[in-house]
């Protein structure tokens, strides 16, 4: 294979923006009939997508007025029960919040489920949980997706999520064009529960890179140095990243509501620590991280983005 080729080849490895979509199902066509579990900053965009790409959707949020602004402001059901929100669906997907959110949905959506309906989750959780799912939805004759996101509510809302999923071939062939429709990438990592295990990996290098950047930050005002000049030199070679480019002003000026909270981040760290107790992996950097979260959270920063590990640095 050619240089060119074979750059070609990896880049398109997985489902993004700069492929045509599923020729079978383009946006806008009739799409399948759907139920959108959880509206949460995540949700509530995501299933507007799924409504505004041409699928039919139900919705129930646990808190009935969030689902009824959803469908009053993209026109599709609310329901007052999962069981209704869910009867009749080819595709269910949720977004909630963790391990016990997640059983106690599908306990709830199981009796209720249309034959061969396949369960997308876009909850992060452990592989253990998918793993459990999938066995008790098998054994009823439907399928069960992880498919845990990165992104943050900006990526939710502008249809820009990175999506790492875990299933059997023929169910991720299924649902593809669906959340296809909210996402820039899509890859298949393999089978259920290795989508769940990539969310992990994307969780450990986050926390690294964010305590990297803060202490650089702190270091830079310790020092003297006008913290846009150094943002602006070194932003630009290896130290470049996502985190530093687009938290290092909110950082220095000591703001810390951009989304992904502290709480849910030490909520997939604690899933993180706990799969590598078993995998025998060491996190050293991230049980340390996790520790400076719950420093964090000592200080009433429970609700702030991750970047406020910076504020720990200069209490």
């Amino acid at each position: 294979m050619k240089p060119e080729r074979a750059r070609r080849s990896l880049r398109w490895g997985c489902r993004s923006r700069r492929r045509a979509r599923n020729p079978g199902f383009p946006r806008g066509s009739s799409g399948m009939k759907t139920a959108f579990i959880g509206l949460g900053v995540m949700g509530f965009p995501m299933a507007g997508h799924l409504k505004a790409a041409g699928h039919e959707v139900a919705v129930y949020n646990r808190t009935a007025e969030k689902a009824r602004k959803w469908a009053e402001k993209h026109g599709g059901q609310a329901f007052e029960t999962i069981a209704e929100a869910v009867a009749g669906a080819e595709i269910v997907l949720l977004c909630v919040g963790n391990d016990a959110d997640v059983r106690d949905v599908v306990a709830q959506a199981l009796p209720a489920l249309a034959p061969g309906a396949t369960v997308v989750d876009h909850t992060t959780t452990s592989a253990t949980v998918a793993r459990d799912m999938a066995e008790l939805l098998g054994a009823k004759g439907h399928a069960f997706v992880d498919a845990p996101v990165s992104g943050g509510q900006a990526g939710a809302e502008n249809g820009q999520l990175t999506i790492m999923v875990g299933a059997e071939q023929g169910a991720y062939d299924r649902v593809l064009p669906v959340i296809d429709v909210y996402a820039k990438a899509v890859r298949r990592m393999g089978e259920v529960g290795a989508g769940q295990l990539t969310k992990m990996c994307n969780q450990i290098a986050i926390a690294g890179v964010v305590q990297g950047v803060a202490e650089a930050l702190h270091f830079a005002k310790r020092a003297g140095l006008p913290t846009d000049d150094v943002l602006a030199a070194i932003s630009k070679g290896a130290a470049q990243s996502w985190q530093m480019e687009n938290r290092w002003p909110t950082m220095a000026q000591g703001k810390f509501d951009f989304g992904f909270a502290v709480d849910w981040m030490r909520k997939d760290l604690g899933i993180a620590l706990e799969e590598a107790g078993r995998n025998g992996a060491n996190l050293e950097s991230t049980a340390l991280i996790d520790q400076f979260y719950a420093e964090v959270q000592a200080m009433g920063g429970n609700r702030w983005d991750t970047s406020s590990l910076v504020a720990r640095l200069e209490k």
